[in-house]
């Protein structure tokens, strides 16, 4: 058993399941490299400010950046049996390295401006990857959008076809759901770029630190204000948890539509034989499975989010221990939406779409019912009474079981004078459809060279 960081005051030793229980070392060692920066941070400046003689804070720099090449070798050897704790880990790993000068790397911090710390670090870094994963989305949906922008397709509501659009304008329309996901893990970012090492256990030290110089050295952008709020705030996580929740809820959402479109009964895209699987029972099964399982990862990240807001809701200022525990829903959050993304790329680049099974849905008459209806209205007809028309065409059509193609001019005359065969035809043309759609940000073919043309600029 190694030295305890607090063992003073202690008559006995731990016991070993109340350890057990208690440590973190077995998640939270993600936090090395981000624990190793910030003691180099905070031991130059012990030197800076003259806490510690300069002599000492250079032989802790010395043993911490050795420590540091040691981790990234694979030769640093954190064992978790050993230690509460990633900080108390490399406490002893650097004493181990250089001696007795270790035991004044803690002056002047605690665990709990320690841990926030490393946290903080680590999230940012977080939140820049996957930043750069969701671009490389984006620019698979722009590749898709570029080379299928002519392609027509119904659109849906409540599943059933509504009417006549362009496949491309739905492959932008993910782009706008991924760019906002990006806002919000940007301005979540400036909440995140505050450093709160320096506010100790809670209120503060009396020796005269320069926190304003460990941000320096650190990268962050601000130092924490309140020394309370500083070790007992989570607020960065939750914000960061929210944020995943909402991307991953985005990225169920396009898979949900590739999961249906991969149907025998849609047969729109078909994924390629390396990313699907089989059924063990029936030999002609090819799952979408890597869709799926994107799907099913929201409910993960949704648990992840609210873990930590009930974990936090009742807990009085300063830190508790509770908050050991916010680490691994933040992890896991982190890494399952960083890996469904990249997931999800590589299997998009991959499909298939069945353009002629596209051009053949785009055919069903009944998605340029809202078409007739608008003609109607700008030769006069109000709303409702275009409406109207409009259903009792598809209506015939139905009950007749007759294609409103075929429908003679004197069968349109009776149910609009405006009406006959050629502009009837021309109504059910897929192209020209979506080529009368006028308004900004619709479906039609100028619209979405302008929409492509914007996001190659944005995405350079």
């Amino acid at each position: 058993m190694v030295e305890k960081m607090w063992g003073g005051r202690f008559k006995k030793e731990m016991d070993p399941e109340i350890l057990e229980f208690s440590s973190s070392i077995s998640y939270d060692k993600k936090l090395a490299i981000y624990d190793i920066e910030g003691s180099i941070a905070h031991a130059k400046m012990l030197g800076r400010c003259k806490i510690i003689p300069k002599n000492d804070s250079a032989i802790l720099v010395k043993g911490l950046e050795s420590l540091k090449k040691k981790l990234f070798s694979g030769r640093l050897d954190i064992e978790e049996a050993k230690y509460e704790d990633i900080h108390s880990a490399i406490a002893f790993l650097l004493k181990k390295e250089i001696g007795s000068a270790a035991d004044k790397l803690h002056t002047a911090r605690s665990r709990n401006d320690q841990v926030v710390l490393d946290v903080r670090m680590y999230c940012k870094h977080a939140i820049k990857e996957v930043l750069s994963r969701i671009k490389e989305l984006q620019v698979c949906f722009l590749h898709g959008a570029k080379k299928l922008k002519y392609a027509t397709m119904p659109s849906y509501t409540h599943l059933k076809n509504a009417q006549c659009i362009l496949l491309s304008h739905q492959l932008l329309a993910y782009m706008e759901m991924l760019e906002r996901d990006k806002e919000r893990l940007q301005d979540c970012f400036k909440r995140v770029d505050v450093m709160p090492l320096g506010s100790v256990a809670h209120r503060g030290s009396t020796l005269p630190i320069d926190r304003f110089y460990v941000a320096k050295l650190l990268g962050f952008a601000k130092v924490s204000d309140n020394s309370i709020d500083a070790v007992s705030d989570r607020d960065f996580i939750i914000e960061i948890l929210s944020g995943l929740a909402i991307l991953s809820m985005h990225l169920s959402r396009i898979a949900e539509d590739f999961i249906i479109w991969s149907s025998d009964e849609f047969g729109f895209v078909e994924g390629d034989d390396s990313h699907y699987t089989g059924s063990s029972m029936m030999p002609n099964k090819k799952n979408p499975d890597p869709f799926e399982l994107i799907r099913g990862a929201c409910g993960k990240i949704y648990a992840d989010l609210f873990s930590v807001l009930t974990m936090m809701k009742g807990l009085p200022l300063t830190y508790n221990r509770d908050m050991q525990w916010d680490k691994l829903p933040l992890f896991d959050a982190v890494e399952t939406v960083s890996k469904a993304l990249h997931i999800l790329k590589k299997v998009l680049y991959a499909v298939k779409i069945n353009e002629d099974k596209l051009k053949i849905a785009s055919l069903n008459e009944t998605i340029f019912a809202a078409d007739i209806s608008e003609y109607l209205v700008a030769h006069g007809y109000t709303t409702v009474h275009a409406h109207r028309i409009a259903g009792e065409i598809i209506l015939y059509s139905l009950d007749k079981n007759k294609p409103i193609k075929k429908m003679s001019d004197r069968e349109l005359k009776n149910f609009s004078t405006k009406l006959n065969n050629k502009i009837i035809n021309d109504l059910l043309d897929p192209v020209k459809s979506v080529n009368r759609v006028k308004s900004y940000g619709g479906t039609q073919s100028k619209s979405v060279l302008q929409q492509i043309a914007k996001w190659q600029k944005r995405l350079k």
